[in-house]
């Protein structure tokens, strides 16, 4: 579906109709699959003949949920796994092996922190945490077994963006890959492999479902790397189950019209908290005052739908703006239609060190909202509440 702008690729990219032609894509809920004689079976289970085999790792909705993520995101191939964290965890472990490196910015999320730092420590894979946007670092850091650099753009949660294509020019030029998350922005506000990425990592959980009801991952870029990420998920097992793939199929039907609408309220939120008694500072990245805005704006459409905010107070104060809410749902997630706080110190980056997040400038007095689909004036008023205690 190349010839197709971006609109229509969401909406028909990976359909394949089944022998009752349906309009909607069909929900194929079964264990395993069929063959006409064992030669069959055999071609399959081999790769000699494509086709459906079992559904840890073939499955009609999951490629047409895969399909249509890769035409969006301009991949030639597209895994899905069960979760954000297992898209993670497959592309290290399809394209690394023990003794190797990866260079990473130090904004990522709490879990991601943990996995590159802490897990696969254990098996021989060290990881070198630099400032996200600082290029002499990423440099600097460079080692001969160096194979991967990775990062999230705008970051989780301070809202750093990373120069894409300057951090391609640097990982290629030491023989390694470039993978960013692109959780924040999705393909409708930023394709990183446009950019020269070589592979896009989702928390398909996020915008991609974008109404918080399922768990997913994936794993998007060039086809021998992203192949090497679907060996270890067939063997390994971290898959996407059909249902929540058909559901995440579905909300990337309407991901462009979600994310600017979500995008343009942040936009007014962030202004707003500007000039709000209390507030420290604001970090998004379509406010002037962002330290990348300038970037920001040539590798994004716009801002994203999160920001965050620092009031005065620390801990203490921030939690009496949370409490303090009556509408704004207080939970860790993101990327849903209605607009989530949350407190990164102690929930989604509680469990890295205190020096961890002081490195990544995870203060106390930190908070940050996902912008749902609300009145932007009722969002308004129920942070008002709390900023005023």
């Amino acid at each position: 579906m190349e010839p197709f702008d971006f609109d229509t690729q969401a909406v028909r990219a990976g359909i394949e109709r089944s022998q009752f032609n349906e309009h909607s894509e069909a929900l194929y809920l079964t264990s395993s699959f069929v063959f006409e004689s064992a030669a069959q079976a055999a071609a399959r289970f081999s790769g000699e003949e494509p086709g459906n085999v079992y559904a840890r790792f073939t499955n009609p909705t999951v490629s047409a949920m895969q399909q249509r993520l890769a035409a969006l995101e301009g991949a030639e191939a597209c895994v899905a796994t069960a979760s954000g964290m297992s898209a993670i965890l497959s592309l290290v472990m399809g394209t690394m092996q023990a003794g190797d490196h990866i260079v990473a910015s130090r904004g990522l999320f709490g879990a991601t922190q943990q996995l590159f730092g802490t897990i696969l420590a254990k098996f021989g894979i060290e990881t070198s945490f630099v400032p996200a946007t600082d290029l002499a670092a990423y440099r600097a850091a460079l080692r001969a077994r160096t194979r991967l650099f990775f990062v999230e753009t705008p970051s989780n949660p301070l809202t750093e963006v990373v120069d894409i294509a300057a951090l391609a020019e640097i990982a290629h030029g030491a023989g390694a890959l470039l993978a960013v998350d692109n959780c924040f922005c999705t393909p409708a506000l930023q394709r990183p492999l446009d950019l020269g990425a070589d592979l896009v990592v989702h928390s398909a959980t996020k915008y991609l479902d974008g109404q918080g009801r399922v768990l997913g991952g994936a794993v998007a870029g060039r086809a021998e790397v992203v192949e090497e990420v679907f060996k270890f998920l067939r063997t390994a097992g971290p898959c996407i189950s059909p249902f929540n793939a058909w559901v995440i199929l579905k909300g990337l039907e309407t991901l462009r019209i979600r994310m600017e609408a979500q995008s343009a309220s942040a936009l007014e939120m962030a202004c707003w908290l500007e000039a709000q008694p209390g507030v420290r500072r604001v970090h998004y990245p379509g406010l002037a005052s962002h330290p990348q805005h300038a970037l920001a704006m040539r590798q994004q459409r716009c801002g994203g739908a999160i920001l965050s905010f620092e009031v005065d107070g620390g801990r203490e104060r921030a939690w009496r703006v949370v409490d303090s809410t009556r509408m704004i749902s207080i939970t860790a997630n993101l990327g849903d239609t209605k607009t989530t706080i949350t407190h990164p110190a102690s929930t989604t980056h509680g469990r890295i060190s205190a020096e961890a997040r002081a490195a990544a400038g995870i203060s106390e007095g930190l908070l940050r909202i996902a912008v749902g689909l609300e009145s932007v004036d009722d969002l308004k008023a129920d942070l008002a509440r709390g900023l005023a205690a």
